[in-house]
């Protein structure tokens, strides 16, 4: 019988989220939204939504983001629209990470479709200050 070795950077799914948006807003990340979708999805965990003020800006966003979790020896599973700049997605398995150039972000109104998701306080958990929506400022 044949054991898988158990990576040392294997981390749970929180734990993993919270890294992610971390480093989103070290990268100045717009309106950064952690949601624990959970309960509620049969796909994922963790959403991260968040924004930038440009294509470029989204894009130079998502390119920090692969390469500082590749670093952590978090990889994604996938990464789709990082060509146009407007609505990228990068799966990370149980957190996936939304990165919308702003006009496209209330278009599409995620927050919206997910509203039973429960928001986690980024502020409780050490990460960012929160505006009073409930939205990173």
């Amino acid at each position: 019988m044949t054991t898988r070795k158990r990576s040392k950077n294997v981390v749970d799914a929180r734990t993993k989220a919270l890294l992610c948006a971390r480093q989103a807003i070290n990268y100045k990340a717009q309106d950064l939204v952690l949601l624990d979708v959970a309960e509620i999805s049969s796909f994922a965990d963790y959403f991260i939504i968040c924004s930038g003020r440009s294509s470029r800006q989204v894009q130079g966003l998502a390119d920090h983001l692969e390469e500082s979790l590749k670093e952590m020896g978090i990889r994604p599973l996938g990464i789709e629209g990082r060509r146009e700049g407007h609505w990228i997605l990068m799966d990370y398995g149980d957190v996936i990470i939304h990165i919308f150039y702003e006009p496209t972000r209330h278009v599409y109104e995620l927050e919206s479709l997910w509203s039973e998701a429960k928001p986690v306080d980024l502020t409780r958990e050490g990460i960012a200050d929160w505006a009073p929506n409930g939205h990173l400022a």
